[in-house]
């Protein structure tokens, strides 16, 4: 059986995660209050910001970096998109 949260992102019901997808506190929150449909955008969002600031993720200014960027992804005003990044056509 699934658990289902109220996704903040989302502002509706769905299914949550399975387990903490991030340590600390963060991740708790992020467990107790993102979906899985949510998570899924996140780290879709994370992997274009990885490739267009050319991220190395096991750098620790790069993972604050990140870690900021989902916090505010998920819990602040948004993760903002590189001012040059243009979306791939379809």
């Amino acid at each position: 059986m699934s658990r289902i949260v109220q996704c903040i992102k989302l502002g509706k019901e769905a299914e949550g995660l399975e387990r903490m997808p991030y340590p600390g506190e963060l991740g708790q929150r992020i467990f107790d209050q993102v979906s899985k449909e949510a998570w899924s955008e996140w780290l879709k969002h994370q992997t274009m910001l990885i490739n267009e600031y050319r991220l190395t993720p096991i750098e620790p200014k790069a993972r604050k970096f990140l870690e900021e960027e989902m916090e505010k992804f998920f819990f602040g005003s948004g993760s903002d998109k590189p001012k040059e990044f243009v979306e791939p056509e379809k």
